[in-house]
């Protein structure tokens, strides 16, 4: 997807309307139309990104200041228990926008969300799987 069709591009430039939390001159947060929780946001670059690997290792830096601050006023305004914050890549990944963005969402004991269920790894794929991570990480 290209800027031209994101809606989240299309959100920076005013063209799509959302209820603005906070802006700088590099970002944006906004509330999300369809939240898990009241005060659910979402936090963007205003360059277009489609992923995390596509997004600049400053521009993700200085993004995550942003979800930081993002997230502590959602917490207080909303008087949240806690927060989760995400971010889908690809597809597989859950991504359904495919501009970088971080949810901030606001959690309370007894909201019912569910995080992913868990496995116990096989005989030696703990330590295979790491020795390819390990080879990955690699310079």
């Amino acid at each position: 997807m290209n800027e031209k069709d994101c809606i989240f591009c299309k959100i920076i430039t005013g063209e799509i309307p959302s209820e603005k939390i906070y802006e700088d001159d590099w970002s944006l947060a906004f509330l999300d139309i369809n939240p898990v929780n009241t005060g659910h946001a979402l936090v963007i670059p205003k360059d277009h990104f489609e992923n995390i690997y596509t997004t600049p290792d400053e521009t993700l830096a200085r993004l995550s200041l942003v979800t930081k601050k993002v997230a502590v006023a959602i917490k207080n305004a909303v008087d949240a228990e806690g927060i989760t914050i995400s971010m889908n890549n690809e597809p597989a990944g859950g991504q359904v926008i495919f501009h970088t963005h971080f949810h901030v969402v606001p959690r309370f004991e007894k909201d019912g969300l569910k995080l992913w269920p868990q496995r116990k790894y096989n005989d030696g794929e703990i330590s295979a799987t790491a020795e390819k991570i390990r080879e990955e990480l690699k310079d």
